[in-house]
């Protein structure tokens, strides 16, 4: 009978990834992993002078492996140097001891990650559920989430969260200590929040309801295992605790609510007055669940709570081990975490950084698993019927060409399905002058373009907004303070302050969008209008007359385009 062919092809049941069945449904899986990295490599080399949106903070320093002459005394590239984890400052490294650049190896890391995370998610599945066909939806179903959200593209530290957190999941499935512990090294040299997180779910699995009562484990091998794991998560994280000590103390709450950073549309938004947004929503505050529920199809995972309640109706959901219970405590790890990162903020980070992940993985995992149990059942009443058989052999037939349709064409529903957050880059020959400066200039802006110049030009700049990640005060206080002094000097009368200015932080060039000196340049800029009084003197003095680097735009400028000029700060020395 055809149906129960087509049955036994996508719900036959395999526990080893070694069978034939298995490894054609992993190779599938990889196949559209590797198609969607292709499409992200295709965009990110679409042209030249195309840099991701994050890889600006994270990966532009690391033009210092190739020539260490490279941004001299500069305390944006210290700062991001020193809270890059060692693994993935090292995985650089080896890349430019080879000749490649760190923006273009960059550019490839993220189909590297794609294929590692297919295979463990894969492994994953199949212990969870022992469906190869279940295992490729949760494969594609996951790499359709993160594709469509960044979750990769960056090739920046938290992006190996993924293939990091199914490393440990399988390893955990396992029983393996060694695969554990190793997870958890690993997570410490790319992501150690992840650290944190794992240890969490070990914590959890220490304790056992008994009855109305929580008692811990009484299972030696279990005790042994999750005390073991811990241990190397405690060790592993120390090193941390020192790594940032040039730039601490960790900014406060209370000084968090000082600054208007930190409110809607700052540059470090978190504090909103919408409690549901700041909950649920909030990229930073909130537990994100909506970035779990894409592809439409993830929804399913809310289901399969009901659906295991009616097991009789769901004959397969006898096939689920029972080491499901893992990502029950991975939940548990996860929003315990959360709301302490929300008590202590901001010693933990960001609270949303210990959910984001987790329910992307506990959701999809779980919706792949309520489709399956979905499918077994409609074939079962189609198989099983003694009437009808041949409409019902087609309604399931029919069922399950809709669901591969809705599962393999999602992408094509977006309008841009791999999103890669690349920021391109418009003036070329601006980009090509600065670069045939020498390497120790440093260039003071309060322009856009600011933010892409150390990616294109290798060359300092003295603040953008880019960069003005205020967590650290050791970091933000003095960055914050240049900025001010930046504002002040680019719109004063007094050119002996201008010449102070310059003096003091050593500027050699001076970028100024043709455009900025008017009113409606500072009141329309929210990351300047942040920056008060400062900003408010500015405007006054805009309305009262024309400054003294306005006055100096021409005759001072060694490179202009249609938009910018850029002025040597000697000639402004000389006025």
């Amino acid at each position: 009978m055809l149906i129960a062919k087509v049955f036994q092809f996508f719900l036959a049941t395999e526990t080893n990834i070694n069978t034939r069945r298995s490894q054609f449904w992993l190779c599938l899986g990889l196949g559209f992993s590797i198609v969607y990295s292709l499409i992200a490599l295709r965009k990110a080399f679409n042209g030249d002078y195309l840099v991701q949106d994050d890889a600006r903070q994270h990966v532009f320093w690391m033009s210092r492996f190739i020539d260490p002459e490279l941004f001299p005394n500069d305390l944006i590239a210290d700062y991001f140097q020193s809270i890059a984890p060692w693994g993935y400052q090292n995985i650089y490294r080896l890349a430019a001891n080879l000749g490649i650049e760190p923006l273009v190896f960059n550019k490839f890391i993220p189909g590297i990650l794609g294929i590692i995370m297919t295979i463990y998610c894969f492994a994953v599945s199949l212990e969870l559920f022992p469906i190869p066909f279940g295992a490729f939806v949760t494969t594609l179903l996951f790499n359709q989430n993160i594709w469509r959200q960044e979750g990769l593209i960056s090739g920046t530290p938290r992006n190996f969260a993924y293939p990091l957190f199914f490393i440990f999941l399988y390893y955990l499935l396992k029983r393996s200590l060694l695969g554990v512990c190793l997870a958890i090294l690993l997570a410490s040299l790319f992501y150690p929040t992840l650290v944190l997180i794992f240890a969490g779910v070990l914590l959890v699995q220490l304790w056992q309801i008994d009855g109305y009562q929580l008692r811990l484990c009484q299972k030696r091998q279990t005790y042994l295992f999750s005390i073991i794991g811990l241990a190397v998560a405690l060790v592993v994280l120390f090193p941390y605790i020192f790594s940032t000590a040039a730039y601490a103390p960790v900014i406060t709450m209370e000084e968090a609510r000082s600054l208007p950073e930190f409110f809607s549309g700052g540059r470090a938004s978190f504090f909103d007055d919408d409690t549901w947004d700041f909950w649920f929503n909030g990229s930073r505050s909130g537990i994100k669940l909506s970035s779990a529920l894409s592809p439409q199809l993830a929804y399913g995972g809310l289901l399969l709570p009901l659906l295991l309640r009616f097991p009789n109706k769901f004959s397969l959901s006898q096939k689920i081990n029972p080491a499901i219970s893992s990502l029950r405590d991975l939940l548990i790890a996860s929003f315990g975490l959360f709301f302490a990162a929300h008590a202590l903020l901001f010693r933990l980070h960001l609270p949303s950084r210990y959910t984001v992940r987790s329910l992307r993985v506990i959701v999809i995992i779980a919706a792949s698993i309520t489709l399956m149990l979905l499918l077994e059942a409609i074939f079962r009443w189609a198989i099983n019927s003694q009437t009808y058989l041949k409409v019902k052999s087609i309604t399931a037939l029919v069922t399950v060409v809709i669901f591969l349709t809705a599962l393999i064409g999602y992408p094509a529903t977006r309008n841009s399905f791999v999103k890669t957050g690349y920021q391109r880059g418009l003036y070329p020959e601006l980009y090509q002058f600065l670069q045939q400066q020498p390497k120790d200039i440093l260039i003071a802006s309060l322009t856009r373009e600011a933010d892409l110049i150390p990616s294109f030009t290798k060359r300092s700049i003295l603040v953008s907004r880019e960069y003005a990640i205020p967590y650290h005060l050791g970091y933000y206080k003095p960055f914050r303070q240049r900025v001010i002094d930046l504002i002040e000097a680019q719109y004063t009368s007094d050119l002996e302050q201008v010449k102070r200015f310059i003096n003091h932080y050593q500027i050699d060039f001076w970028l100024i969008e043709k455009s900025s000196f008017t009113p409606e340049y500072l009141t329309q800029n929210r990351w300047l209008q942040d920056h008060q009084p400062a900003t408010a003197i500015a405007i006054n003095n805009l309305i009262q007359g024309n400054g003294a680097i306005a006055k100096l735009q021409n005759s001072c400028s060694v490179f202009q385009d249609n938009q910018h000029s850029l002025l040597n700060t000697d000639c402004i020395r000389q006025q």
